[in-house]
């Protein structure tokens, strides 16, 4: 038998970084401020609820869209956040996180050929999973050093090929969300050229500084062609349990449903019933890790700049991002593959989010879902080390 071969649908695609940063940590023994991932669980009473289920016989096999009672605390969740009515048996399918989510959502929508236009630099599941559809991105950047989208760049991507817009705000890893006129920006031009829109939004409870997140499905003539996503795992520290969901149109939501199916089918039976719980009735500890996060985001972002780095200062999610060109670094790749060994501590290279890969080439970005004291650790060995290209 010949080598097994790389499919061609992966071609070209390398491997996360974050798995070769992540594992460049444990073999280092660096200070992790790379992958976004919290050192402290969420609520307790969440997981009680998650105990409790698998003690009570929730092991087996949770319908396909989800258990009812996520769905039913989904909907619950949209209307009381945005004032959207959603009907949890038909416009609510529950994800193995959003990056099934996404997956689904361009799997089950998007012919080969179909142009997609993504803001870049992008979460880097969106380019895989683009390319596995078949599809055809059309990237939007956002901009250093204000990281703001430009509508004429907008309008620009757009072409006869053009299906789909794929948004993420708040930004991942620019930490900006965008704002009223950004987001009509986008819906114009979503309803001048007939696009569909998916919102990824899982750091739709994570702003700071009086920001605030605006579904793109809340504006008018939005709802009908969006199809929202978002998860638990980013508002209440439960990463690891990949419960996410897709809500939006009937015809959308069935199109996740249709390619989730084959994915995997279902997962997290004993979990679904916790996130509900945690919806319902642990409503306000997002805020509360907002507010605890915010005083975590400016502890790094000053600590950058005290040893030199340009930072900018994210008005959501759990990442900032610096320029190293102050330092002396032209290429973030390089400066974060010598950082383990200068300095015991790892970040993640902006440019390998980019096609433009000039546009990024000088960025890092650096997670602050750490514990205080963590974040400290890594502040210490960053002034003591010599980071000078």
């Amino acid at each position: 038998m010949s080598a097994p071969r790389l499919a061609s649908r992966l071609g070209g695609i390398p491997p996360t970084i974050f798995s070769e940063m992540s594992a460049l940590a444990v073999r280092t023994r660096s200070v992790n401020l790379g992958q976004g991932f919290p050192d402290v669980d969420g609520p307790p009473a969440v997981i009680e609820r998650a105990v409790e289920a698998l003690h009570g016989g929730q092991n087996q096999y949770a319908p396909g869209l989800g258990v009812p009672s996520l769905r039913q605390a989904i909907a619950r969740h949209q209307l009381r956040h945005y004032g959207i009515e959603i009907d949890p048996d038909s416009q609510v399918v529950v994800t193995t996180g959003c990056t099934e989510a996404v997956a689904a959502a361009l799997l089950g929508l998007v012919d080969p050929g179909d142009e997609i236009v993504v803001l870049e630099p992008y979460y880097d599941s969106y380019v895989a999973m683009i390319q596995m559809a078949g599809g055809v991105r059309r990237p939007v950047t956002l901009r250093a050093p204000d990281f703001r989208l430009d509508p004429d760049e907008l309008r620009a991507a757009v072409g006869p090929a053009t299906r789909f817009m794929l948004i993420n705000s708040p930004h991942n890893p620019t930490g900006t969300v965008l704002s009223g006129d950004e987001l009509q920006a986008i819906a114009d031009v979503a309803i001048e050229h007939d696009l569909v829109v998916i919102t990824d939004e899982v750091y739709e409870h994570l702003t700071y500084d009086g920001h605030q997140h605006i579904p793109l499905a809340s504006l008018p003539g939005m709802f009908e062609r969006t199809l929202t996503l978002s998860s638990a795992g980013k508002s209440y520290s439960f990463t690891g349990w990949k419960v996410g969901w897709a809500t939006g149109p009937a015809g959308l939501v069935g199109a996740v449903l249709a390619a989730k199916q084959w994915l995997t089918f279902t997962s997290g039976s004993p979990l679904q019933p916790a996130v509900a719980h945690a919806l319902d009735d642990e409503s306000d500890f997002p805020a509360l890790l907002a507010k605890d996060l915010q005083s975590r985001r400016d502890l790094l972002c000053a600590g950058l700049a005290d040893v030199g780095l340009d930072v900018r200062v994210p008005e959501g999610t759990y990442f900032a991002t610096s320029d190293i060109r102050a330092l002396g670094w032209p290429d973030g790749l390089a400066f974060c593959r010598a950082l383990p060994g200068r300095a015991g501590v790892v970040a993640i290279p902006s440019q390998v989010f980019h096609d433009d890969a000039e546009a990024g080439r000088h960025l890092v970005r650096w997670a602050f879902c750490k514990q205080p004291e963590v974040i400290e650790e890594g502040l210490r060995r960053l002034a003591a080390a010599d980071l000078r290209g």
